[in-house]
């Protein structure tokens, strides 16, 4: 389950929000004679195919400055050429890949020394676990990766991950006590009642899980047991990451609810957590009690403990982008929201806003 194309899938126009059309996805269709199974499976290979847009985004970002990245363009398909995005879209990437790598910078740097765990969810082409590893502030910390993902995503990484530098970085990592799993596991196996035990987890590590746009393509009630999985196997202090989008019952939410669902994306948990009340909700039901926040795009991009001023000026010179409120639009619609139990996290996050906010409350007043 891999990321859908974040700030990608629709562009507002200037008279409001307009669908760009079925570019990067289609329909499943609708036939008389089609299974239950060939449905299900095409919907899979759907999700499946949403990397690719994710990690197209990425690169062009990388390729105009927003991001650093050494390692993005080793997974793009032989051939391939990376188009450029909108800036809204660019920025939007930055953004989203900058605060998440912000909470994963203070989980590894809170008790250097102390060896930590981090599962990524649908990672995907995502290169977090190399870029890490080349910025790592100590010689001396072990963490064990883990990505989980469905089969045909996971055989393509490997094939890539087997040669060249990236297999060389892999290598020495290892070496150097970080050790890179991948695993071919399907989210939803993790929700029966005898599920497989996870190769190399470490139930006793200070653990970090990641999902980008992954946990959204799930039932709620799936997404909530793939939760309980790890809370009730991993015995450690545990976080949880989140990036999805938020809103849906808005006009624009509307909009992009139906732009995504005519390419065959159906985000399932969007409606019960649509809203970053609903999120922090969700984070302490499920076990996240000692702390959660959540913040949208927009709010992330304009405040400082998260992007600089400094910062902000240079993305800001990177593309002209006069589309302002076409930003404020996309971006008010996706978010980031985090929570954790047990020990470390407090003090690695401390000083990221993720309350409930003062438009929250005005919002809720006037509901």
């Amino acid at each position: 389950m891999a990321s859908i194309p974040n700030l990608n899938t629709l562009r507002p126009g200037r008279r409001g929000p307009r669908l760009r059309g079925d570019r990067g996805g289609r329909a499943i269709p609708v036939n008389d004679d089609a299974s239950a199974e060939d449905i299900e499976a095409e919907r899979d290979r759907i999700v499946q195919q949403t990397d690719n847009d994710a990690s197209i985004s990425r690169l062009s970002a990388v390729a105009l400055g927003y991001l650093k990245d050494d390692y993005a363009q080793l997974f793009l398909v032989q051939g391939q050429q990376v188009p450029k995005r909108y800036p809204i879209i660019n920025r939007g990437t930055y953004v989203r890949t900058s605060a998440i790598d912000r909470l994963v910078k203070g989980f590894l740097q809170t008790h250097p020394h102390q060896r930590k765990q981090i599962i990524s969810l649908g990672a995907g082409s995502d290169t977090r676990f190399w870029r890490f590893y080349d910025a790592r502030a100590s010689r001396t910390a072990e963490l064990d990766y883990h990505e989980l993902d469905f089969e045909s995503n996971v055989n393509q990484k490997r094939s890539v991950i087997r040669q060249g530098i990236i297999a060389q970085k892999t290598a020495q990592a290892e070496k150097d006590g970080w050790r890179y799993h991948l695993h071919a596991i399907d989210l939803r196996v993790l929700t029966n009642k005898s599920p497989p035990a996870i190769p190399n987890l470490n139930a006793d590590t200070p653990t970090l899980i990641i999902s980008e746009c992954c946990l959204c393509y799930l039932p709620p009630d799936a997404a909530t047991s793939v939760l309980q999985y790890f809370t009730m196997n991993l015995k450690s202090s545990l976080a949880l990451v989140l990036y999805e989008p938020i809103r849906p019952f808005d006009a624009f939410g509307k909009t992009m609810v139906s732009n995504l669902a005519s390419r065959g994306i159906h985000l399932q948990t969007l409606k019960r957590y649509g809203s970053l009340e609903a999120q922090r909700h969700r984070l302490k039901l499920a076990g996240f009690v000692d702390g959660q926040g959540a913040r949208d795009v927009l709010q992330l991009y304009q405040a400082d403990e998260w992007v600089s001023t400094a910062e902000r000026e240079r993305v800001e010179k990177l593309e002209w982008l006069d589309e302002v409120e076409e930003w404020n639009l996309l971006a008010s619609h996706y978010c980031v929201a985090w929570g954790w139990r047990g020990q470390g996290f407090g003090e690695a996050w401390q000083g990221l806003q993720g309350g409930r906010t003062e438009e929250e409350d005005r919002d809720a007043g006037m509901a």
